[in-house]
């Protein structure tokens, strides 16, 4: 599972899009980039971290006939390859990791339905938005793309996922699972 987390600032109200939001940690030392969209701030990159936010590891899981059936915290990099996917892609995360709600830095949390309805909402309504979304063209996205403009600054990208049965990997360039 793929996170983008955002911050507390939760209410209906729409409101302009700030591109040049301050920057957030994780317990790794990696820096992600956020943008301010209506009152919600997000993270514009998944997370990469191997830490929860209280420092205790998450268990790194490579083989496939065992991700499936892996009840504690669990990560990987897309097709067990960290150097091609981290810095572009992040981290899959299992249920298991997100369920601990330290996944995050502190002050962040992996966001609800309703949060991302209310950003769908802030970018003119669940029509429009995954188009808002989007990175434009097609550096990390299939073709054609074409609807994708990128408007929110927010620069989703198709990560794709790890099939919990078989612990394949699918959809990179195609879709992002949050």
């Amino acid at each position: 599972m793929d996170s983008i987390v955002n911050n507390n600032n939760n209410n209906n109200s729409s409101e302009s899009i700030q591109l040049d939001a301050p920057t957030v940690t994780d317990i790794d030392g990696n820096v992600y980039n956020t943008v301010t969209i209506g009152t919600q701030t997000w993270m514009k990159e998944n997370l990469k971290t191997t830490k929860l936010n209280d420092g205790s590891d998450i268990t790194q899981i490579s083989d496939n006939s065992i991700w499936g059936f892996y009840t504690s915290k669990a990560y990987c990099w897309y097709n067990n390859d960290k150097i091609t996917y981290k810095d572009t892609y992040g981290a899959i995360y299992n249920l298991s990791t997100v369920a601990t709600r330290k996944l995050c830095p502190i002050g962040w949390h992996v966001p609800s339905d309703n949060e991302w309805s209310i950003l769908a909402k802030n970018l003119g309504g669940a029509n429009v938005a995954g188009a808002k979304l989007k990175e434009s063209g097609t550096l990390h996205r299939t073709a054609p793309n074409s609807e994708a403009t990128n408007g929110s600054g927010f620069t989703a990208l198709p990560g794709g996922y790890r099939i919990n049965n078989y612990g394949t990997f699918d959809d990179l360039t195609h879709k992002g699972y949050w």
